[in-house]
């Protein structure tokens, strides 16, 4: 399901995985939370990066959001709500709504610069890019034909 990366990630922090169906009830219980969009790390390689990264980032920022790993089978979905292009992204929400993301890996003053400015935004819509991208990129992973 997840690299083996990820998946020990998970374990060591204790991070949850949330489905589409669990997700308002995991917001629900916190403030602010960063979603962590893994898609395929064979095919992301910089999953694997993010994965090492985000326990780093929630210890920077002194437990200001709660981390969770999106599963596998609901990430395509979910990401239409949250209108992101790139693998993988770190979606932060407050209280349900969004915030920002940040997708494949960044320097990391980047990181912080960039989360500390998402996180003293006010909550809103995802942007609509997601309305010029082809269904079948929406509906779930792209494949090619020859």
């Amino acid at each position: 399901m997840f690299s083996p990366l990820t998946q020990n990630m998970i374990e060591q922090y204790d991070y949850p995985i949330v489905t589409e169906d669990t997700l308002d009830a995991f917001t629900g219980r916190h403030d602010s939370v960063v979603l962590f969009f893994t898609e395929d790390a064979k095919k992301f390689p910089e999953t694997d990066d993010v994965a090492m990264i985000l326990p780093e980032l929630v210890k920077a920022f002194g437990g200001r959001f709660q981390a969770a790993v999106v599963a596998r089978p609901d990430q395509y979905k979910l990401q239409r709500r949250y209108a992101f292009r790139e693998w993988p992204t770190l979606v932060f929400l407050r209280a349900g709504e969004y915030l920002g993301a940040i997708s494949r890996v960044q320097d990391w003053h980047d990181y912080l610069e960039q989360i500390e400015q998402i996180l003293a935004a006010e909550p809103g819509q995802a942007p609509d890019a997601m309305l010029s991208v082809p269904a079948q990129v929406i509906a779930g992973p792209v494949t090619t034909r020859k």
